[in-house]
């Protein structure tokens, strides 16, 4: 399981040209799942998700949580974050996790998501979205449970 996660001032996501989902500060967070991944898996990154101190303090340094900072979350599916690009110029998705588990895992992540006090919106999985956002910083990590889980 990949997270990429864009700090942010605020951000939208759109499917046919309507709003489905829209925050201000806190993290979009594009979610790429694997054929081997579970929940299990998935808990681990959440719970590292959910604590990330990446929010500036009152003397600078990057110290507080999004719960600090009353932040929100954007989880938007990304199947591409499993790109292999070794061979060719075509990208293969082989790597990617098949459609019907990796959509039940992201809804279970968005389901523990909204369990906190945050503001969570979505995407849509498997829709052709378009996604606005104000990287601040520009601050970008990616999780991967590879290094998390082991």
């Amino acid at each position: 399981m990949k997270f990429l996660i864009q700090n942010v001032l605020n951000a939208s996501v759109r499917v046919e040209n309507e709003v489905i989902g829209e925050i201000n500060k806190g993290f979009v967070v594009f979610i790429g799942i694997n054929n081997t991944d579970n929940t299990i898996i998935a808990d681990k990154m959440i719970h590292k998700l959910l604590n990330l101190r990446v929010f500036k303090d009152s003397e600078g340094k990057t110290n507080l949580s999004l719960a600090d900072v009353s932040g929100e979350l954007l989880l938007i599916s990304q199947f591409t974050l499993y790109a292999d690009c070794k061979h060719g110029n075509r990208p293969s998705f082989i790597n990617a996790g098949k459609p019907e588990p990796a959509k039940e895992l992201y809804e279970y992540i968005i389901d523990s998501c909204r369990q906190s006090d945050l503001k969570v919106q979505t995407g849509s999985f498997g829709a052709d979205m378009k996604v606005e956002l104000i990287n601040d910083g520009p601050f970008t990590i990616i999780l991967d449970s590879e290094e998390i889980c082991s």
